[in-house]
């Protein structure tokens, strides 16, 4: 239904795929069901949605590598069932945030790059995707390896882009930088 109001593109990112981790994380509404989050790409694919975004919070269970080779086995799954459908993988890494949950791993910058390069060469025709959580720095230097979408201006309250209410942000980016200025870094 959503599809023929123009729906082309969905972003679900699992946070993590250890069940116990994303039950302790997911404690209310339709989100604490960590088996209808994890086969929501797959309903996705099913109705023939264009994009299907994934993703793992990097550090929010104690192996960041297992999240990020599960993301990928779920990504091939998906290419292998729903061919017809393009793909993204971003990589968002935990920051300090409300309720003051701290990363149960840490993947520090080289890391980080060396994951992206591996989906790069897992996968080179979807799009990867570099967040505001990482430093204008590390983005500047990173997206001309393997990366080909970014974010700017993010804003990580409920309702941000329509309402001013930065008593609700979630985590704070990292890089704050205006669409004109991430678009001028990029040329």
């Amino acid at each position: 239904e959503l599809k023929q109001l123009g729906l082309d593109g969905v972003m679900v990112y699992q946070e993590t795929y250890h069940e116990a981790t994303y039950a302790r994380h997911h404690l209310k509404g339709k989100k604490q069901d960590f088996f209808w989050r994890l086969e929501t790409p797959d309903r996705l694919g099913r109705a023939g949605i264009d994009k299907i975004g994934l993703g793992a919070l990097i550090g929010l269970s104690d192996n960041w590598r297992v999240d990020c080779y599960m993301v990928a086995e779920h990504l091939l799954w998906l290419q292998q069932h729903y061919w017809q459908s393009r793909y993204s993988v971003s990589f968002p890494r935990l920051r300090p945030c409300t309720g003051g949950i701290e990363p149960a791993s840490i993947m520090d910058e080289r890391q980080l790059v060396q994951t992206i390069c591996a989906f790069r060469l897992l996968a080179p025709e979807i799009e990867l995707s570099l967040s505001t959580r990482e430093s204008p720095w590390f983005r500047d230097r990173v997206i001309p390896l393997a990366i080909n979408n970014v974010s700017a201006f993010s804003k990580t309250q409920p309702g941000g882009y329509a309402d001013n209410h930065p008593e609700l942000e979630q985590f704070s980016p990292h890089d704050d930088r205006r669409p004109e200025a991430v678009a001028a870094a990029l040329t």
